[in-house]
């Protein structure tokens, strides 16, 4: 029913008929559950349960539609795009925004804060440029999956380490193997894409002046970006940090920018101009800024978040997680997981088994944190009977459910992605180089044996190696 979906309305499935195909394959996951002895309260609980595991993820999703309309209403997006297309080249934009997220990513160990800011921002400064949106978000989302994969900060990353019982540095270390060639793969081709039919200056200068027309641009603008930052690096969860962020934004836009406060409050004889502050704060909040330059690309490029904005996303969130959540409950993840180990005849096998379990799993259960936590306990033993170190299967967890996730419409990755960055999800990964790569070379280096550790090597248990 999925492919189905993606067949039919393309881009657009995201918008309803996924949902439809998700609640649809839930109620039939249901029917089997019945069938084999659970009671409709049993599933029900499995449904609820899948759902409860993204309520923080949907919550920070609305605080992100927020975070985005304050940030342009402050005037911080406006700046970055501002000076972004003034300091960037057309000539190395793909490959520098794939460093830029990738650099921020490893700083605060988050792929989704640094897609729903610096990525929102790049996507802007990519459309000054006339450059590919599938081409730069899958260079963002190459460089923010880098930088969480690798950062010691990451949710992913602790969750993979502690899930295989391994020391978390020894496991950021041993990934190094597979994610330094992948992401080198992917800059060289970001590289070769760069350049092509770029703005000419004149229309750059164009988009300039535009944007100095409406905001009052100034390098303190940043402020409320740096802030967030900050506050996620310093290990503040992310949506209090993020709501902090948001308002912080709305006290800089109403200082700061107060035309652009009053235009997007509209007119009111019956109110007063600091009520009309507070209404256009408040609307850029949860229905996004609304740019009326009459410059159709300028409106276009500006007219962006709020809660709102994040709705749709959070109802396939809601959908694929009840779907995935039945999945659970009634066993078919365990029965699919178990039927794949019986394949793996060699070290090669096990490994890739893991990452097309991983993955199917993505898939099936549309969330990462399942991903990473069902294969891992459970090829755990596995990976150990056989003289491997859980080192190779941390990292196997990693070059596989964290990457793939983001590939996925109906992931709650990929959904997020998707609804930040203004690009559908089967346009993007295409061009999500690292993501795509992460998991072939993980499955050539388990078959050609490299970088394959043995227990002893690590564990200190060279009485329990076979070899």
């Amino acid at each position: 029913m999925l492919g189905l979906s993606v067949y039919l309305y393309g881009s657009d499935s995201s918008y309803g008929a996924n949902q439809i195909a998700l609640l649809l394959g839930a109620g039939a996951v249901g029917l089997v559950g019945v069938r084999l002895g659970y009671s409709w309260r049993q599933i029900e609980e499995g449904l609820v349960d899948g759902i409860a595991m993204c309520l923080v993820p949907m919550l920070i999703l609305m605080s992100v539609g927020m975070l985005i309309g304050a940030l342009i209403l402050s005037g911080t997006i406006p700046a970055l795009i501002y000076y972004g297309v003034k300091i960037l080249s057309p000539d190395i934009f793909y490959a520098a925004s794939a460093i830029i997220c990738a650099v921020v990513a490893v700083s605060i160990g988050s792929s989704w804060t640094v897609a729903g800011t610096i990525g929102i921002g790049l996507m802007a400064i990519a459309a000054g440029f006339n450059l590919s949106p599938a081409i730069t978000a899958g260079a963002i989302v190459s460089g923010a999956y880098f930088g969480d994969k690798m950062s010691p900060l990451s949710d992913t990353t602790n969750l993979a380490a502690a899930t295989a019982g391994v020391d978390l540095f020894e496991h950021i270390l041993h990934m190094l193997w597979t994610t330094v060639p992948s992401f080198l793969l992917a800059l060289t081709v970001f590289i070769a894409l760069s350049g092509g039919e770029a703005a000419e200056p004149a229309q750059i200068a164009e988009l300039r002046d535009s944007i100095a027309s409406q905001f009052n641009i100034g390098l303190h603008l940043f402020l409320p970006l740096l802030l967030m930052l900050f506050l996620v690096w310093r290990r503040v969860p992310a949506l209090p940090a993020i709501l902090a962020s948001s308002v912080f934004g709305v006290v800089f836009a109403i200082v700061y920018q107060p035309e652009a406060v009053l235009r997007l409050a509209g007119e009111s004889e019956r109110l007063g101009d600091g009520v009309l502050k507070l209404k256009g704060v408040w609307t850029s909040l949860f229905s996004g800024y609304v740019s009326e330059t009459g410059n159709t690309f300028m409106d276009k490029l500006l007219s962006k978040g709020g809660m709102l904005s994040m709705l749709n996303t959070i109802s396939l969130i809601i959908s694929a997680m009840a779907f995935g959540g039945t999945l659970q409950r009634v066993g078919i993840l365990k029965y699919m997981v178990d039927g794949a180990l019986k394949r793996a005849k060699s070290n090669g096998g096990l490994v890739a088994t893991t990452v097309a379990t991983c993955t199917a799993t993505n898939l099936a259960a549309a969330d990462q944190f399942i991903a990473i936590t069902l294969p891992g306990g459970m090829y755990r033993d596995e990976f150990e009977r056989r003289g491997l170190s859980r080192l190779n299967l941390s990292r196997t967890l990693e070059d596989s459910a964290t990457l793939t996730s983001a590939l996925i419409p109906w992931n709650t990755c990929g959904a997020y992605m998707s609804a930040t960055l203004g690009v559908a999800t089967l346009t993007y990964a295409p061009f999500a180089i690292f993501n795509l790569a992460c998991p072939f070379i993980a499955v050539i280096y388990g078959y050609w044996h490299i970088a394959q550790k043995p227990l002893e090597l690590v564990d200190g248990q060279a009485e329990a190696a076979t070899g």
